[in-house]
């Protein structure tokens, strides 16, 4: 099975814990044998366990790919957006990747779905079988219809007609969507499988090419559409699945809490009078709750939430009214995590996993000093090697050209900048894919 996930968005309703760079789909929220996953390694796990020969291609954007890399490895296709198109266009340009990158031929089927649902094993189960019927080919389109449990105002509809047509709807009001359930609707989670050939027609249709080079290189030019109403709501030819398991968008913090196993995450207390609270803590300093009903306490290095969870569902306002420095992300060969900002100054603790690397760089505006605390590995700068081990000092010069390479068991270490700039600086060496 050919498979699309696509991963976009900041998840800024889930703040703290998500920013920019981590998306919500990357939070390790929910509990295994082992740990924490986060959503996109539960999906990947779900994919595999359902199909262990299924190539996976995320689509999703280049402040990502590194994060996407540390959870999941190497192996995993990306197809990068270099800027946000909606859906059409990154589908497109997926679509394209596989059949002119990877060699996919047109006539091989893709399923696509979304990369933060939380579902049990079977929807992967129809997944698949969503891929088996695009690909005999006797509907151009098949989609996934989920079975609703409740007149939701937040998801578009899936209706069908007296001669075994279609027909779709965006979000109704709650009364619309009775009646639309009463007569058989399904929500439209998003979820549909076709051949290659199809959406590569489509996108020479309404984008003007479908070769990957081109949509790459053109792709703030293109035509900025989602893929519902580009295609799905202008096809005849469909064909409709439908999936009765388990099935939850966690979009906000609300939803996200209904399925977590446990009430706290990270360092938290509960005192004997709190009824459905929360706490989910990655600053490794305790949290006590007393007294407390129906709320969320998620603290991170972004900050602190406090809130009643119905109305945690309306945060984005106030989130995107704060301006901050990105404090904590993970990366491909590791994770940072902002320990203090000053004028002219920023300190910040460095894990790097085993055997990984930072990508070489040097800054024109910043020195940097390196205090190891534990590990080992090697440094070059400006071409000198040199073995590191803890207590080690490494001195950069503005200007000089650095890395960092971990040995067998990781490294972690302490880093100073000095200098101009600092926080925008920050950006040329940790948002980009190593």
């Amino acid at each position: 099975m050919n498979i699309i996930l696509l991963s976009g968005g900041s998840g800024k309703r889930l703040w703290p814990l998500s920013n920019d760079i981590r998306s919500k789909q990357f939070i390790k929220i929910f509990k295994t044998e082992s740990g924490y996953q986060s959503m996109v390694q539960r999906i990947y796990g779900q994919i595999k366990a359902a199909d262990p020969d299924a190539t996976v291609t995320i689509a999703t954007s280049k402040s990502q790919v590194s994060e996407i890399h540390n959870q999941l490895g190497n192996n995993v296709g990306i197809s990068v957006e270099p800027c946000r198109r909606d859906t059409f266009a990154a589908i497109a340009l997926a679509t394209a990747y596989l059949h002119d990158v990877k060699g996919v031929p047109e006539e091989e089927a893709v399923a696509v779905c979304p990369v933060d649902p939380y579902v049990d094993a079977e929807y992967f189960h129809c997944v698949n079988e969503l891929y088996k019927a695009a690909a005999k080919g006797e509907k151009n389109l098949v989609l996934m219809g989920i079975e609703p449990t409740y007149p939701s105002e937040k998801y578009g509809y899936i209706k069908p007609a007296a001669d075994g047509s279609w027909g779709f709807t965006e979000k109704p009001t709650e009364e619309k969507a009775k009646e639309y359930i009463a007569a058989g609707a399904l929500w439209n989670g998003g979820v549909f499988a076709y051949k290659l050939s199809y959406v590569l027609n489509k996108a020479k249709e309404l984008l003007g090419t479908s070769d990957y080079s081109e949509l790459f290189n053109g792709y703030d030019q293109l035509k900025k559409i989602s893929f519902d109403y580009a295609v799905v709501e202008q096809e005849t030819s469909i064909d409709v699945l439908k999936y009765a398991g388990q099935w939850k968008d966690l979009g906000t913090w609300n939803t996200l809490t209904e399925a977590m196993e446990e009430n706290i995450v990270g360092e938290g207390i509960l005192n004997e009078t709190c009824e459905n609270v929360h706490v989910v803590n990655e600053l490794g300093v305790p949290v006590l709750a007393m007294g407390l009903k129906d709320v969320v306490i998620s603290a991170s290095p972004e900050g602190i939430l406090v809130s009643d969870k119905e109305q945690s569902s309306r945060i984005k306002p106030f989130v995107d009214a704060i301006n901050q420095q990105i404090m904590f992300a993970e990366k491909s060969w590791g994770s940072y995590r902002v320990l203090d900002v000053e004028a002219g100054s920023m300190t910040v603790k460095v894990t790097l996993n085993p055997g990984h690397k930072m990508n070489y760089h040097s800054h024109d505006k910043r020195d940097e000093i390196w205090n190891v605390i534990s590990g080992s590995g090697k440094t070059i700068v400006d071409g000198m090697e040199q073995l590191i081990t803890p207590g080690d000092v490494i001195t950069m010069a503005a200007g000089c050209k650095h890395t960092v390479i971990a040995g067998d068991q990781g490294l972690q270490l302490i880093e100073v900048q000095l200098g101009k700039d600092i926080s925008s600086a920050d950006k040329h060496k940790y948002e980009m894919p190593v």
